[in-house]
């Protein structure tokens, strides 16, 4: 465990505006992190992803598809929210990341250009030197283009979504850290959630500390994790069966057409 709590902080005037018009927020005295795997829950629109970010520009996390999240514009609210938040450590840690899904397929298409335009500059390379000047200017490049594919595999938009995902959690997933993960469900099967499960016991095997937010009621069955529901104001915990979404899910599960006559 890294981050212990956080603590909103009322000093000073709060603006009547986003973030902090956001009920959750408006509401949130503190949350504790009482487990390495912490879920937030709850509705599109609840704030959850919304205090992740706050969280992530706080610790000075870096985003999947780079820069500093104290200084992106569409991050712009995230850098005021965290001026109001106190986070509490066992062990301050840089190490980590912090994903937002719609980031994720942005970061892979850069990837991608980045592998044709080092392959671009290899034929010039090779072109325009000869001898042991080329191989050692062609060989760097190409070098550092295999680091790449080891990583994300040959061409990282020819995979599904899901495939990627996982592909990216194999290869950014390294050691203690604190890992902050904005709905990584999104584009996953219910066999590739399994399989980021079984990532996520190996990495807190390891020493790695999760605050993820999801609607994914199979992710959310992690062994021993905690979950904070923002379906209720203030944020609480709550027991698994306890969550809203789940709930709702295990109850059109057992009669849907209870719930699709009224359509």
């Amino acid at each position: 465990m890294f981050l212990r709590s956080l603590r909103f902080e009322r000093n000073g005037e709060i603006p009547d505006e986003y973030p902090f018009s956001i009920p959750v927020i408006a509401t949130l005295d503190g949350i504790d992190f009482r487990s390495p795997v912490t879920f937030f829950a709850g509705e599109n629109g609840t704030g959850k992803s919304t205090l992740l970010e706050g969280i992530a520009a706080g610790v000075g996390s870096v985003p999947v598809r780079g820069g500093d999240p104290l200084t992106a514009r569409t991050l712009s609210h995230a850098n005021v929210l965290a001026t109001h938040l106190t986070l509490v450590w066992s062990k301050k840690t840089r190490h980590g990341f912090f994903l937002r899904a719609e980031d994720f397929f942005e970061y892979t298409k850069g990837i991608s250009r980045l592998m044709e335009e080092m392959e671009e500059t290899a034929q010039e390379f090779d072109a325009r030197f000869t001898g042991y000047s080329r191989d050692l200017a062609t060989g760097s490049v190409l070098g550092q283009r295999q680091a790449l594919i080891e990583r994300y595999g040959a061409d990282p938009n020819a995979r599904s979504h899901g495939e990627s995902f996982l592909q990216f959690f194999g290869a950014r997933f390294t050691g203690p850290g604190l890992y902050l993960l904005d709905e990584p469900d999104t584009a996953l099967s219910p066999q590739s959630v399994l399989g980021l499960i079984a990532m996520l016991k190996q990495m807190v095997g390891e020493g790695a500390q999760f605050i993820i937010a999801t609607h994914s009621a199979m992710l959310m069955a992690y062994p021993g994790a905690s979950i904070v529901s923002f379906d209720r104001y203030p944020v609480a915990e709550v027991a698994y069966g306890q969550v809203e979404q789940i709930a709702l899910l295990r109850d059109f599960l057992q009669n849907p057409q209870a719930f699709l006559r009224h359509l």
